[in-house]
């Protein structure tokens, strides 16, 4: 065996730098529930996200379930505290599913998403299907072609049809194909992407002209 010398490094046949193991991360076992924690964990989460009933009752449940299975709540009691808390919340409006609906939808729609779209986002929320129908109804109030206006909105923000700067013939069936993945039939994306006069359209789209 070889030691090092002044200026020399260490030449130890045999001998390798230990490998590296990977950390691993510690399993957080999550707090038991209470009444109590339910509730608090109910309010910070209606503080952080808009919600329906059904959703929030999905989220605490999940909490539920997790103390089930690592501290042995019995499933049905901790049930009985969801129930109570989704009541309580809809009898003081905490929760309101119409209003919960009305806000996602119009949010949805200003992001660029069609009617198909936003009825599929609330159904995954756990929203009813007709506060989903009066959501889109009153979406519609506001303009004449909603599915036309936040085409237009999503085709803008991504830079499809009339918003590029260039190869947009050689990029139209792309173009197309992107409007219809988030839930715009062909004929609204043709005349997006299509479209010659975007103002025009945007006009067409609020009053129906």
């Amino acid at each position: 065996m070889r030691f090092a010398t002044a200026g020399r490094p260490c030449e130890c046949a045999g001998m390798t730098e230990p490998e590296k193991q990977p950390k691993q991360r510690r399993r957080r076992v999550p707090r038991r529930a209470t009444a109590d924690r339910l509730e608090r964990a109910a309010l910070h989460y209606l503080e952080r996200y808009a919600s329906s009933a059904a959703n929030l009752r999905r989220v605490l449940l999940a909490r539920v379930d997790r103390s089930a299975r690592f501290h042995g709540t019995d499933r049905e009691t901790g049930a009985g505290w969801v129930e109570d808390i989704i009541a309580r919340y809809l009898h003081a409006g905490l929760l309101d599913d119409r209003a919960y609906a009305d806000l996602r939808a119009a949010r949805l729609s200003a992001r660029g998403y069609g009617r198909k779209r936003i009825a599929y986002s609330l159904r995954q929320k756990g929203v009813d299907q007709d506060t989903i129908a009066g959501a889109l109804e009153r979406l519609a109030r506001d303009e004449a072609d909603p599915d036309l206006m936040a085409a237009i909105r999503y085709a803008r923000r991504r830079n499809l049809g009339p918003f590029r700067r260039r190869e947009r013939a050689e990029r139209r069936e792309k173009d197309l194909a992107a409007l219809a993945r988030v839930g715009f039939n062909y004929d609204v994306a043709r005349r997006v992407i299509d479209a010659g006069d975007v103002d025009d359209l945007e006009m067409q789209a609020r009053d129906g002209s």
